[in-house]
């Protein structure tokens, strides 16, 4: 008696797959290996997919990192009872931002794509460009404020982070070491001051005092 044959594999499409299935499987590769291990072609194969269904919901992987940084965001940002005082708003509201970016192993290679524009980030963005409204700055200026407060938190991230990383794989001095150790007393007296612990200084965490007086100079005088 002949067995009776296995059921065949029907044809057609590939599943289909969803943008929330596509971050969240991109999020798993680079919480474990890093954003220079994400690729679409590495990302279709973890999902099952083609890299040309990918496509249909994101263009390419900068599109894809912000995506993911918006899905940080929304996991992670906290709202807060905004203070009365607009710059004091501003402030913790730029802090706030700052705080979790600054927490995320992988952000480094993502900050500098764009803005962050999730949903979840909307709320902390409102504060700061109401606050700077609050402060007399047009509607549009205040857009201006916030880049300018945008562009000085993404860069101390940047650079501390990347610099902490350095120190962390080489213990030698650093360059920058090496050029203070060799100054002209006579050309740089105030850096002569400083030479000795010019590395521990610029280790300190000066974000908040920064901020402070970057909103001082945006709100004076208004």
């Amino acid at each position: 008696m002949p067995r009776p044959s296995a059921p065949r594999r029907a044809l057609g499409r590939p599943p289909r797959i969803s943008r929330e299935e596509v971050v969240e499987t991109a999020r798993r590769i680079v919480d474990a290996e890093g954003v220079g291990r994400l690729t679409m072609r590495r990302l279709a194969t973890e999902i099952g997919s083609t890299p040309m269904a990918l496509y249909h919901h994101v263009r390419n992987k900068e599109e894809l990192l912000l995506l993911l940084l918006d899905d940080y965001a929304a996991r992670t940002l906290r709202r807060f009872e905004p203070p009365s005082q607009p710059r004091e708003r501003i402030i913790v509201a730029a802090a706030t931002i700052h705080e979790a970016l600054a927490a995320c192993p992988w952000i480094v290679e993502v900050l500098t794509a764009d803005d962050l524009m999730s949903t979840s980030a909307l709320w902390f963005v409102e504060q700061i460009v109401d606050g700077l409204v609050a402060c007399g700055m047009s509607p549009e200026r205040a857009v201006h404020g916030y880049r300018t407060i945008w562009y000085y938190s993404v860069g101390e991230i940047v650079v501390r982070t990347t610099a902490a990383r350095r120190r962390a794989d080489d213990d030698r001095p650093t360059y920058r070491e090496r050029v203070f150790a060799g100054l002209d007393p006579s050309e740089t007296p105030r850096l002569m001051q400083v030479a000795g612990h010019w590395a521990s200084l610029t280790a300190q965490d000066t974000y908040l005092d920064g901020l402070r007086v970057l909103v001082d100079g945006l709100t004076a005088d208004r």
